[in-house]
């Protein structure tokens, strides 16, 4: 799936892996490696909400820094997500859309 500006899932999972390769750092991107690495860019996202009562929460993207730091921290997870997916050969759309599946026939809408 490519989108109007030419983003699409493997050309940035191939720019991540370009981006490691250059830096010899594939023998460090294990699927322990990564997962463990996504939890804690995940700890720094929720950590910008943490203190924050939900009205405050709601609003986290009206502050230009604030903003930047939510997203910084977004790419972080994706970014090793997709890495992790890569490594373990996951096609993260189709899993995300056969989880979906489930959950649809799981709690189906009244």
């Amino acid at each position: 799936m490519t989108r109007d500006d030419g983003l699409d899932v493997a050309g940035l999972q191939r720019r991540l892996a370009e981006f490691a390769a250059a830096r010899d750092w594939q023998p460090y991107h294990t699927p322990k490696n990564l997962a463990v690495a996504l939890s804690v860019e995940a700890a720094e996202l929720v950590e910008i909400f943490q203190w924050l009562t939900p009205d405050e929460s709601a609003r986290v993207m009206e502050s230009p820094d604030t903003a930047d730091r939510v997203r910084d921290e977004v790419a972080d997870v994706l970014a090793y997500l997709l890495q992790f997916c890569e490594v373990l050969g996951i096609d993260v759309l189709r899993a995300l859309s056969e989880k979906i599946d489930r959950n649809e026939r799981r709690f189906p809408a009244e």
